[in-house]
């Protein structure tokens, strides 16, 4: 199948997708990283959970799907898109430790996701030919799906300025919005593989309501169990109501916004070009704190070379 001609209008000017080598410090990050809110800074922390897993696995899916790609400009993206999510996968799973040091130790949870993604979503024992190939073509469908949602969190953060206002760390800020700066910045990468392998719009359909369901079920179970697991809260606990009232005040994404974004990913008409603004993406990645030392680290080491 072609590249769809979205995916040529939106691409033509953009350009090519790198992975920025990234590194944070957490020492100075307390436990509650948006003071005095810790329901908010928990529901946020899933991601450092769910996302190394799932980024892995992301990985291990496109080098798979590689082969079938007969454009060249998409398959350059395609390996971009593997860089930067391979470095998303690490930037996140550093932030473990601390989070142990601080008396919570998520151990339980990642080994549930871990569960899900290598062994639910993971390659299967299946002969070669056709049942081979719709299982990796579910899978590259169900990744288009869950990168709907990282492109609409990572919009979301970008103009989450509640968050600065209420005193939110710098530096959690900071790996948040460049994450969430190079999903939109790749937003339309796993949209345009899926249409270019396969674009079956039931697939498409039915993939997003497992991608859905997965991602509702994990990110509340992953709230509630940093609540009842925080070593400073005596009697911890996540509701839908507390996640609501955060997106009436702005420190979470808010609730009327998520369901609105379901029409929009299953109309027929439907391509991520129309979701965020690369532009203020790519305005994010060249004033990030991490993203410029990185720049600067990559140039110090070309110097000494």
């Amino acid at each position: 199948m072609a590249p769809t001609r979205q995916y040529i209008d939106a691409m033509s000017n953009t350009p090519p997708l790198k992975a920025r080598k990234v590194s944070f410090s957490w020492d100075g990050t307390p436990l509650h990283w948006v003071p005095g809110d810790p329901f908010t800074t928990h529901t946020i922390n899933v991601l450092h959970m769910l996302l190394p897993a799932g980024e892995r696995w992301f990985v291990h899916v496109y080098k798979q799907v590689l082969p079938l790609i007969r454009d060249e400009r998409l398959r350059a993206d395609v390996i971009g898109f593997i860089g930067q999510e391979a470095m998303h996968s690490q930037a996140h799973d550093e932030v473990l430790p601390h989070l142990r040091e601080q008396g919570l130790d998520p151990t339980p949870y990642t080994a549930q996701v871990d569960w899900f993604f290598e062994k639910l979503l993971g390659d299967r024992t299946l002969p070669p030919g056709r049942a081979r190939r719709w299982w990796l073509l579910e899978r590259v469908a169900i990744i288009a799906a869950i990168e709907h949602y990282t492109a609409f969190l990572g919009n979301w953060v970008l103009n989450a300025e509640e968050l600065d206002r209420r005193g939110a760390d710098p530096t959690m800020l900071d790996l948040l919005r460049w994450h969430g700066a190079e999903e939109v910045e790749h937003r339309s990468v796993a949209f345009d593989l899926f249409m270019h392998v396969d674009g079956s719009y039931r697939r498409r359909v039915r993939t997003w309501a497992t991608a859905f369901t997965a991602l509702v079920f994990l990110w509340q179970r992953g709230a509630r169990f940093f609540m009842e697991n925080d070593p400073t809260l005596t009697d911890g606990k996540a509701s839908f109501k507390q996640f609501y009232a955060g997106g009436r005040r702005g420190t979470l994404p808010a609730t009327g916004d998520m369901l609105r974004s379901i029409p929009r990913y299953l109309s027929r008409d439907y391509h991520p070009s129309q979701e965020g603004c690369t532009e203020q993406a790519v305005a994010y990645l060249a004033s990030s704190p991490a993203a410029i030392a990185a720049v600067a680290a990559v140039a110090s080491e070309k110097g000494a070379a």
